[in-house]
């Protein structure tokens, strides 16, 4: 299913940038473009919106006062050049409060969030383990210059290298320039387990473990000395381990 998206910005050329960077992404489809709040509220009005991306400072009403009105707006990104509204911008919940300029990898650190947003009331509103797992679910990451989508029930483990992260799937290897600590916070925490400074593996594909290893499809991976505590009691476990 795609996801719906409105743009709503009074600069012409901000329009085009955001559009520019949507179009890179796949499942996305624009609704439509609105130069004004009272246009954005005519199309809210009129057909579904999933995620609506908004400037601040545009004609007749700010984008901050527009989204008080709305009484079940979609998910919002706030776009602007200005600082100073962003407390209250996350306090109205929204996604993502965007600096102009935007940055490709910037904006598709906002998108990751959205999905990650949009997952988590998915499994908060599941009503058993097998509701929760969502074979559907995926990220957004960059590499060379080609956006891939990677599927989450794909992933075998995520190794950090230095600048970069390689995230081992079940078809190929991808490699980004990210960090570990980005990564950990795109992917669900209820998933995905950070078991040392170097990897995060999905929980669902350990096979055995020890206590200083984890075994995923035939891998073995080392638990972090600083990671071990918490990585058993991730997978329940209390009673004696091989090498404690």
């Amino acid at each position: 299913m795609k996801t719906k998206y409105l743009i709503v910005d009074d600069e012409p050329l901000a329009r085009d940038l955001i559009r520019a960077h949507i179009e890179k992404l796949e499942n996305f489809e624009i609704v439509a473009e609105c130069n004004n709040a009272m246009k954005a509220l005519s199309v809210l009005r009129e057909k579904h919106v999933d995620l609506m991306f908004m400037d601040i400072q545009m004609p007749q009403i700010t984008g901050i006062e527009f989204l008080k009105t709305l009484k079940h707006p979609p998910k919002v990104i706030i776009t602007t050049a200005y600082r100073d509204y962003a407390l209250e911008g996350f306090e109205l919940d929204v996604v993502d409060y965007l600096i102009k300029p935007i940055t490709f990898e910037r904006f598709l650190k906002s998108v990751n969030k959205f999905y990650q947003m949009n997952l988590e009331a998915i499994q908060g509103n599941a009503s058993s383990p097998a509701e929760k797992a969502n074979d559907e679910s995926f990220i957004y990451v960059k590499e060379n210059k080609k956006v891939i989508k990677i599927y989450l029930s794909e992933i075998r483990y995520v190794e950090g290298l230095s600048e970069y992260v390689q995230i081992y799937t079940d078809k190929r290897k991808i490699i980004t320039k990210n960090s570990m600590a980005l990564m950990e916070e795109k992917l669900p925490t209820d998933h995905f387990l950070r078991i040392h400074k170097s990897y995060i593996v999905p929980v669902n594909k350990i096979e055995a473990f020890t206590a200083n290893t984890i075994e995923i499809q035939g891998k073995e991976l080392p638990i972090g000395r600083n990671f071990k505590n918490a990585v058993l009691s991730a997978l329940n476990y209390s009673g004696p381990v091989a090498g404690v």
